[in-house]
């Protein structure tokens, strides 16, 4: 019998587990190389060649927050030229930013599917045809379709800007000062809209400022397809229709209701309205979170971090555009500054957004954003008291240390609050949660008109006092708006004119003051939420 050596099962377990072993250790050592390289080495840093995509991706960006501002030095000459009432005053402004908010979203899930590129190539010529359409509209009313056509085309610019930059600067410090030179320039844009209007408004008529959209996106059609490279999500979820006539659904009635109870006021449709949008706001929720690829991911707003930002954004560009809103009918009609005078008496405030919204890069390393955001809204706080506690006055010099302040604060909560929510946000949700950035910006457009505008032509349709001797037809488009009143007041005689521009002006103001306390009031609340919610910065997702 021949003596073999006797393996019993443990043995047997045992040799082959050591097998195992011993063949995975070379495997293992090798993914433990690979992991750890991958985690020490950088990020590739993009080449030179991506700062110039930078460049042409800012001027869509600088376009849309730009037309978001310059219609308000434009109000003045088109109330004059086609006569719209109140409320279609208001809606030649908020058509466009309704629009684009109501489609944000959605287009970032198209623009997913398409290529983000490809998308914003599309959106771009649209919108430079549209706005020669605009630049020529006979009427108030094709004038308000084709701001709502330009939401549409605005739409597919702006979710693809910062996808597309997230996916061309790889290095996280890179990428860091890409989005806040990105976030300086859609603020700043909506400062230098009035800059610009005026410029224009000083030597062409009000299309003007539409016809600006055709030399700004022809270099940015020649030269994407050269420097922006293609960028899409490679497993995106489907077009969801129902979601984006839900998301349409909510804010039309409820942006439509504020309107109506700032003008009308409880006897109106107004709470009808605000109550049909959110029931229509409950289902597009309930929907997102049913589906397993939700157009919009409501559930980031459970962190306060993400929430509490995505209010600050919306907050800031409510003041902002509210501020503009009424000051540039100040100047021009009150005051009696042209058009480019106005808007220069604006750029001391434009220069502060911009250097603010840059400087706060650095500070934001240092400083807690509970604390430094709190501090820039209250700035924005103290613009308001300043024309709040100024309104009437001859001098200019208020209003323009009001927006210097107004611009520092805004510049630096924008750019805090822009990367608080890309940070705040999983990685893989870094679409949506920019998505909503965006959305906030533009919703916050259209409540700054729609809200404090509504409530300024409210309390001056109450407070003018008309002169005798008017005709119905007068003293209608004089109780409309200020610009009504001011082109009445040139047909009557000189004593009845001027008391007309009195009466206009003191009521103008009054409204002014009315509306810079809710300012106020709207900026404290925006910087107790930021103390309690936004905690520490988090760090940046990978």
């Amino acid at each position: 019998m021949t003596n073999e050596p006797t393996v019993t099962r443990d043995d047997a377990a045992s040799t082959a587990n050591e097998a195992a072993a011993t063949a995975a250790r070379p495997a293992a050592r090798g993914a433990s190389a690979s992991a750890a390289a991958a985690s020490e080495a950088p990020a590739r840093r993009a080449p030179r060649r991506a700062w110039f995509a930078l460049a042409v991706l800012m001027l869509p960006v600088l376009l849309v927050s730009v037309d978001n501002t310059v219609l308000s030095f434009a109000l003045p000459q088109i109330s004059r030229d086609l006569a719209p009432s109140a409320t279609e005053q208001l809606w030649i402004v908020d058509g466009y930013p309704l629009v684009l908010a109501g489609l944000l979203v959605a287009m970032g899930s198209i623009g997913d599917r398409v290529g983000r590129r490809k998308l914003l190539l599309i959106g771009s010529i649209g919108f430079a045809l549209v706005s020669i359409g605009a630049a020529f509209a006979p009427t108030a009313a094709l004038l308000i379709a084709a701001r709502a056509a330009l939401g549409f085309f605005g739409a597919m610019l702006m979710p693809s800007t910062l996808s597309l930059l997230r996916s061309i600067f790889a290095d996280r410090e890179q990428r860091r000062l890409a989005i806040a030179i990105w976030a300086t320039g859609f603020a700043a844009g909506s400062a230098l809209g009035p800059i610009v209007g005026g410029l224009l408004l000083e030597h062409f008529a009000w299309g003007s400022v539409f016809l600006l959209a055709v030399p700004v996106l022809v270099p940015l059609v020649v030269l994407l397809p050269i420097l922006v490279p293609e960028s899409r999500d490679p497993a995106p979820g489907p077009v969801d229709l129902w979601s984006i006539v839900l998301s349409l659904a909510t804010m039309v009635p409820i942006v439509f209701g504020i309107k109506s109870l700032a003008t009308e006021g409880v006897a109106g449709i107004g709470i009808q309205a605000i109550v049909l949008g959110s029931f229509f706001g409950f289902l597009f929720v309930r929907r997102q979170l049913r589906r397993p690829t939700p157009m919009l991911d409501v559930r980031l707003f459970r962190q306060g971090t993400f929430g509490g930002a995505v209010l600050v954004n919306l907050l800031s560009v409510v003041s902002l555009v509210g501020f503009l809103y009424f000051v540039s009918q100040h100047l021009q009609l009150i005051a009696g500054l042209s058009p480019v005078t106005a808007g220069l008496a604006l750029t001391p405030g434009l220069v502060a957004m911009i250097i603010a919204g840059l400087a706060v890069v650095p500070i934001a390393r240092r400083v807690r954003s509970r604390v430094l955001v709190p501090v820039a809204l209250l700035l924005s706080a103290a613009a308001y008291l300043v024309i709040a506690l100024t309104a009437g006055s001859d001098s200019i010099a208020p209003t323009i240390l009001a927006f210097v302040l107004l611009g520092t604060g805004i510049g630096a909560a924008e750019t805090v609050s822009n990367e608080l929510i890309l940070s705040s946000a999983p990685a893989e949700k870094a679409g949506a949660a920019s998505a909503v950035s965006e959305t906030a910006y533009e919703l916050g457009a259209v409540l700054g008109t729609a809200v404090l505008g509504s409530i300024l032509a409210a309390h001056y349709a109450a407070a003018l006092v008309l002169p005798s001797g008017l005709s119905a037809e007068q003293a209608e488009v004089a109780g409309e708006t200020l610009a009504g009143a001011m082109s009445v007041a040139e047909q009557l005689p000189t004593a009845a004119g001027a008391a007309l521009e009195a009466s206009a002006a003191a009521a103008f103001d009054g409204g002014v003051v009315v509306t810079a306390a809710i300012g106020v009031a709207l900026m404290v609340v925006a910087a107790v939420v930021a103390a309690v919610t936004l905690g520490r910065t988090p760090k940046p997702a990978a």
